[in-house]
């Protein structure tokens, strides 16, 4: 294999997982998953797909003005168009985007769009996130983003009121909390107390009803109810340290997948009656309680994220000591994986989802893509089935 192909630039799947796409030195290339096979290919950089459809939104890599990594180029495949372009004041980190909003993620703002016009609906200004963790859901009713809470917001429920507190220096630490914001209403709703440790990674699934959180150590992985905030599962990825890469729900959000810088992909399953049963305690009537509580914190939210958006915009932290409290059992261990696969060779940057099927799907650095059976009802070493190579020289010049 030519050196020049030796690793990817960057990888993904959309957001049906129907399809993913790869970006090289040369340019990104397009694939169908179910079956495998290119559908389109050109330009170099980051890219997000929007379903199956023909829109994608493109960001450069440099070395040349029209593929600047600060300028978003909304474009359409089928039509060989350029619909829009957006210029950013710093580096475009992450694209993100559903049926109805588009978002871009700076090292210290989201940015949030319509994408009927695109037209800028909000700015959100964020603690220094150089890693870009943030997850917008694909739901278009449950619009949500979940992004780490601006640092330092800080828990501790003393009233029914919240307290601000100030630091005249912004944190490079990312926080362990995560703040979810409405995408639609453009107010934030809820924050999640889901680690001690600063946050990795945030996943939500399709739905927009359930969160995944891992925090910098990667080794518990963490499942939320939302908007309530409510946890409901607790996994254990391992013992020892590691960086999570992906964290992907299923579509029927029946199983989830993560992947880190092992050569395990662990499996979850996320039905508590169908694993452990009798070692979890779900108090149903307290998670219902709870949800109907959020509305009358929610208010409470919005006010004092109002007031401390005006020091944030001056590079102040502002401290909100209020979260919903926990109201299920906490017993139990951490459950481990239900299944998992390994990945052949080197340990290389590499994420994972299911495809339609229910099979996985593990895309690497290399430019390895895999297709594992996974046994739904026993679990355990999921089979490798077959491998493609998403660096064939050949197709370079298609």
């Amino acid at each position: 294999m030519n050196k020049d192909y030796d690793k990817l630039l960057c990888f993904n799947f959309n957001q049906d997982f129907s399809c993913l796409s790869i970006g090289t030195k040369y340019g990104y290339r397009i694939y169908t998953c179910d079956p495998f096979r290119k559908c389109y290919s050109k330009f170099k950089g980051i890219m997000e797909m929007l379903f199956c459809t023909s829109l994608v939104a493109l960001v450069g890599m440099g070395g040349h003005p029209s593929m600047s990594p600060r300028r978003l180029q909304i474009f359409n495949t089928k039509r060989q168009s350029i619909i829009c372009e957006l210029t950013f004041p710093t580096l475009v980190l992450s694209i993100k985007l559903n049926r109805r909003r588009l978002i871009v993620v700076l090292e210290e703002q989201i940015y949030i769009y319509d994408i009927s016009n695109m037209k800028l609906l909000h700015t959100i200004e964020t603690s220094p996130n150089p890693s870009a963790v943030c997850s917008l859901s694909y739901s278009s009713e449950n619009c949500y983003i979940a992004y780490p809470l601006p640092n330092l917001l800080s828990s501790g429920l003393h009233t029914s009121t919240y307290r601000l507190k100030m630091s005249h220096s912004k944190s490079s630490v990312l926080s362990g909390d995560v703040l979810l914001f409405d995408a639609l209403t453009l107010q934030p709703i809820n924050i999640v107390k889901a680690h001690k440790s600063p946050l990795a990674f945030i996943s939500l699934n399709n739905s927009g009803t359930l969160l995944a959180t891992s925090s910098d150590r990667g080794t518990v992985i963490r499942i939320f109810s939302i908007p309530c905030g409510t946890k409901l599962y607790e996994f254990r990825r391992g013992t020892s340290l590691a960086k999570i890469y992906s964290i992907n729900f299923s579509l029927t959000s029946n199983f989830l997948c993560v992947t880190s810088n092992t050569e395990t992909v662990h499996i979850y399953k996320l039905f508590p009656d169908e694993i452990n049963k009798g070692k979890r305690s779900y108090n149903m009537p307290s998670l219902s309680k709870s949800c109907e509580s959020l509305e009358k914190k929610r208010s409470i939210i919005k006010r004092s994220f109002r007031r401390s958006s005006y020091f944030i915009r001056r590079n102040f932290i502002t401290t909100i000591e209020n979260y919903l409290p926990t109201t299920l059992t906490e017993i139990w261990e951490p459950t481990r994986n239900f299944a998992y696969a390994k990945i052949p060779g080197h340990q290389t940057k590499n994420i994972a989802a299911f495809n339609s099927s229910s099979q996985l799907m593990v895309i690497t650095s290399e430019g390895q893509l895999y297709y594992y059976d996974i046994s739904l009802e026993n679990g355990g070493e999921c089979v490798l089935l077959k491998q493609y190579s998403l660096l064939n020289l050949s197709e370079e010049t298609d």
